[in-house]
């Protein structure tokens, strides 16, 4: 979801994490976002509205009466212009007024004209002890209530008194993820889908095993693309090194390293679900028979230092096929996507197991394509449908490929 062109409003109240937020103004504005900026008065005691002023390019609305507003009703002409609004930090006063419709400054008047027609992220952040409180809690559950609004967890972590716990803002990375869930279009909204994710690996013995160079990043990107137009994701991990966002807690992740691992995890949830898209590179095969021990190299030969050891032979055995097996147990209503990484003869292959395997739809990309494949941000593909439909995806970011492949198939 890109925020290129989106109005965003950022809202500031009197926390020290306030500190952090020119940070995520210029973060947004370098995405292409347009910002402007609410506070209440305390803000400004840990954030200067000068930086706010020139980071974000626009004149900070801090007193609903003051003579230099754009506006005489700044707080309701910001909602109408914007595309969505953050509010970070939300202290345990802001999240008090806001559940009780107290709107009594610049910050809380735009907040109560924003909340009921416009999406909004609420990132809380306090002393541990406040974040504890009873009253702050209630008006937490009274806010998740709301329809356009999202809140946060805060992170745990050193916090500014001294102590540790939980309260800490999200970093800003987080925060503007969480904008980006707001904002995308709820498409699959009430969806289950299952992704897997990564490489899988198949042990030789207790400290080695058989893997590939997966790292995740797609499955990944597909998982949060889902999420964030409103699908309940199950996301089945192998051996991943890729980083998760998870905002708002609705990708529900099981790990799964092996083979055999991943298809029983898969099995069992595939019944519950509207659709998978299988991304993980699950291997082929596994050894045969493990060993319970480390296999030493002087087990091996009567010679460890001969120049021409004796040879080490390993037995291996097909694994279980995970897309072949929810393709004959699914149901008219369930869609099957799988992926294809092929090194030669791409589309031929790609399109057998598209039928052996009774797939919807095959994404396919080639090792041959510079910027494809294992470990690489980016990725190009060939999305190939049952009915014949093609689809062929240039170059870019996995994000966006994910983004499109759910266009495409999803739409």
């Amino acid at each position: 979801m890109s925020l290129s062109g989106k109005h965003i409003v950022v809202g500031i109240s009197g926390g020290i994490a306030a500190y952090k937020i020119p940070e995520l103004i210029r973060s947004l504005v370098k995405a292409g976002a347009e910002v402007r900026v609410a506070t209440t008065r305390n803000a400004l005691q840990f954030v200067t509205e000068l930086t706010l002023q020139t980071v974000s390019g626009s004149r900070v609305y801090s007193d609903v009466f003051a003579a230099i507003n754009e506006h005489a009703t700044e707080h309701i002409s910001l909602p109408e212009w914007c595309d969505a609004m953050i509010v970070a930090p939300a202290t345990a006063n802001v999240l008090g007024k806001m559940a009780s419709g107290i709107a009594d400054d610049a910050l809380t008047t735009t907040i109560a004209s924003c909340v009921a027609r416009k999406p909004m992220v609420i990132a809380p952040a306090m002393n541990d002890k406040m974040w504890e409180n009873p009253a702050t809690q209630a008006a937490i559950r009274t806010i998740r209530e709301w329809e356009h609004v999202r809140v946060l967890d805060p992170a745990e972590g050193p916090l500014a008194c001294g102590t540790s716990g939980k309260g800490r803002m999200p970093e800003i990375e987080e925060l503007q993820e969480a904008l980006e869930y707001a904002l995308a279009p709820q498409t699959m909204s009430g969806q289950q889908v299952l992704i897997t994710a990564g490489g899988t690996q198949e042990p030789i013995d207790p400290v080695r095993f058989i893997s590939n160079y997966s790292t995740g990043k797609m499955g990944f990107a597909l998982a949060q693309a889902c999420a964030r137009r409103g699908a309940e994701v199950t996301l089945v991990c192998g051996a991943v090194s890729a980083a998760l966002a998870n905002p708002f807690g609705t990708i529900r992740r099981i790990d799964a390293l092996s083979a055999q691992a991943m298809y029983e995890a898969c099995v069992t949830v595939w019944p519950h679900m509207d659709s998978a898209i299988l991304c993980a590179a699950v291997a082929d095969f596994t050894p045969a028979s493990p060993a319970a021990e480390k296999i030493k190299k002087e087990a091996l030969a009567s010679d460890s230092y001969t120049v021409h050891p004796t040879p080490y032979t390993l037995s291996l055995r097909e694994t279980a096929d995970i897309a072949r097996a929810l393709g004959e147990s699914k149901r008219p209503a369930q869609k099957l996507i799988g992926f294809a990484l092929e090194t030669n003869d791409e589309k031929k292959n790609a399109l057998h197991k598209l039928e052996r395997k009774h797939l919807d739809a095959i994404i396919l990309n080639s090792l041959r394509d510079k910027g494809a494949g294992f470990g690489t941000d980016t990725n190009v593909v060939t999305i190939l449908q049952a009915d014949g439909t093609v689809t062929a995806l240039p170059l870019q970011s996995k994000a966006l490929i994910s983004e499109e492949i759910l266009r495409v198939l999803f739409s």
